[in-house]
């Protein structure tokens, strides 16, 4: 499977795309700080509660059992967790199809609690609860809030909610079907969040295909949403601007917010949320993984966050990076670690050497392939080595490994015994003393990054 998902960097300058300056930072740089987060995952939805940032988002490829959940207190230290609901056995109706859990948007409402509008199968449901993290329940009992069948021939997915000012919550989804005819539909809800408060309306506006996100900025209501294909290089967010939630709303030109641009290796870009860290708003959006395009059929996606300028009713064309905006308030990093020389077994190709799961980037990582391989830290002399954190690429997989210590690479001993984890980060306990650190895995997976922070030691 590895080699399915990782294609020669050769082919990302084949992709066509917008070009305009390089930037610095480019992607296989050292310290990116885009992709966000380690792993996977596609459709961002972002909420901040008691000092604490929650993103949930699709697992990929095209979803999973139920969501994924990271967690931060300062948008560089993310933690991984699942959430008990929803799950695409728990969510289920005669009108679901066979497409699992993807494209969450969760707001807080008036009352205080948090509502979660997501797509299981092809239609949406809700779900309930009372902090961020759950525990969820569906606030509908067995039912979905918008049936698959609710308006034949369209995609009931991809919901989102927007609470105005005054409190009123308004919902927006739809897509269309095979990548083309897309159509919004909106509504009033009512406080309870579950009731339609009258019949929804069409406000589909020019080059609309799925994911619509409603942002309020100087009086005027922005609905962004995505266009295009996002297994290709063609998704991009466009926007269109009108005085009311409901619309009517209009593009006011004729090009994209935020799109591929090859030349920097940034592809399809698209179904995101926007946040405002301060004052400041951001965009918050996946992208193809590098390198692109992948073998086969397989799509995997990533997180990446952006600056967002709004001038009046216009928005600026988003210029999406590689190196990730400086947040304020935040930390600009992840923090010290200590660098040993990283080697490996084997690698499936030299875009994927060991070095790269030490280079403290998303986007690059370790792969060997299938099969018994190791990954080994070499500190250049014996020293007191501490934990050290482990951070795979496929967070939802198990990963089974053995950690070893050598004062002399010839000589090694196991530190405790096999062992099998799911997650990001994995902690590793305390090597001790030793110069060379080595993981050895009976069936190897890819690796982004394995970490030795300096506080650990």
């Amino acid at each position: 499977m590895p080699r399915l998902l990782w294609a020669s960097l050769a082919l990302v300058a084949s992709v066509v795309g917008t070009a305009v300056t390089a930037e610095p930072v480019g992607w296989t740089a050292p310290g990116a700080g885009n992709p966000l987060l380690p792993g996977y995952f596609a459709d961002p939805s972002i909420v901040r509660h008691d000092g604490e940032w929650f993103i949930y988002a699709t697992i990929d490829p095209w979803g999973g059992e139920t969501l994924g959940l990271w967690r931060s207190r300062d948008f560089r230290h993310w933690t991984f967790s699942t959430l008990n609901w929803p799950t695409k056995s728990a969510a289920s109706s005669p009108t679901s199809n066979t497409s699992r859990v993807w494209a969450p948007s969760v707001v807080r409402a008036r009352d205080g609690r948090f509502w979660m509008y997501v797509s299981v199968g092809s239609e949406v449901w809700v779900g309930v609860a009372n902090h961020p993290a759950g525990p969820w329940r569906n606030a509908l009992g067995d039912r979905p809030l918008i049936p698959g069948n609710f308006r034949p021939g369209y995609h009931m997915i991809d919901a989102e909610v927007f609470v105005d000012d005054d409190g009123t919550p308004y919902l927006y989804w739809g897509s269309g079907l095979n990548w083309v005819n897309g159509h919004c539909f909106a509504v009033r809800l009512k406080p309870d969040m579950v009731t339609f408060d009258g019949e929804p309306v069409d406000v589909t506006p020019a080059h609309y295909f799925e994911a619509p996100f409603m942002f309020k900025a100087n009086g005027h209501y922005f609905l962004t949403y995505s266009w295009g294909n996002t297994t290709r290089d063609t998704y991009q967010v466009r926007y269109a601007v009108g005085a009311s939630p409901l619309g009517p709303f209009t593009e006011p030109r004729d090009a994209p917010l935020l799109a591929t641009d090859s030349s920097r290796n940034i592809i399809s870009p698209g179904h995101h949320a926007i946040a405002r860290i301060g004052t400041q708003p951001y965009i918050l959006y996946h992208r193809q993984a590098l390198p692109y395009p992948p073998a086969g059929d397989t799509v995997l996606r990533q997180v990446a966050i952006d600056r967002l300028v709004v001038r009046g009713n216009r928005l600026d064309p988003v210029r999406p990076t590689h190196a990730g905006p400086v947040l304020p308030g935040l930390a600009k990093d992840r923090g010290p670690t200590r660098t040993p020389r990283l080697t490996a077994s084997h690698v499936v190709d030299t875009v994927h050497a060991a070095g790269a799961a030490g280079d403290d980037n998303y986007a690059t990582g370790w792969d060997a392939g299938k099969g018994p391989a190791w990954l080994q830290a070499d500190f250049g002399v014996p020293m007191s080595i501490g934990a050290s954190e482990l951070r795979p690429a496929f967070v939802t997989s198990p990963l089974t490994w053995t950690l070893q210590t050598s004062l002399d690479g010839q000589r090694w001993r196991d530190v405790g015994t096999a062992r099998t984890a799911t997650g990001s980060p994995i902690a590793l306990p305390v090597a001790g003393r030793a110069r060379y650190v080595r993981l050895v895995f009976a069936d190897a997976a890819p690796i982004l990054e394995w970490r030795f922070p300096e506080s650990d030691q």
